[in-house]
């Protein structure tokens, strides 16, 4: 499992390649796009952005995979976004866009997790990893 360290190391890496390239570098890995999440800490009320994957997308609504690699622990943007789901989302290092965070209900997921697994065979292996259910998580702009 990486440390927090090799995330957030990763993460910045590939930020400041979105950035310096104006998103022609780095707005996909995988053969999904990628999102620049950013939610309020749930304990230091500041700004907080994380790079993540999407590998459902349904119209204008982006869905993204709370994994953490299969962690037992869920990411603390997961957390965030549960305790305040109003987060910004950049696409290809482009203009934040305001958007609603809403955790996927069960039986959503069911339609889902199948498309999720289909398009990054990995995160399979990452709820086999696990006990905790891994969350799906649906941005929809404001």
């Amino acid at each position: 499992m990486p440390s927090d360290l090799a995330f957030k190391t990763l993460n910045a890496v590939h930020r400041t390649i979105l950035r310096v390239s104006r998103g022609w570098l780095g707005g996909s890995l995988i053969h999904m796009p990628v999102v620049e999440l950013t939610t309020t800490g749930r304990k230091t009320g500041r700004p907080r952005s994380v790079l993540l994957t999407s590998p459902v997308q349904e119209g204008d609504t982006i869905v993204v995979v709370a994994s953490r690699s299969g962690d037992p622990n869920h990411p603390a943007w997961f957390l965030n976004l549960r305790d305040d789901p109003e987060v910004t989302v950049r696409l290809k290092g482009g203009p934040p866009q305001p958007m609603t965070a809403t955790i996927v209900s069960n039986t959503e997921r069911q339609r889902l997790w199948p498309l999720v697994v289909k398009k990054y065979r990995p995160y399979g292996r990452y709820q086999s990893r696990t006990e905790r259910q891994i969350p799906l998580v649906r941005l929809t702009a404001r």
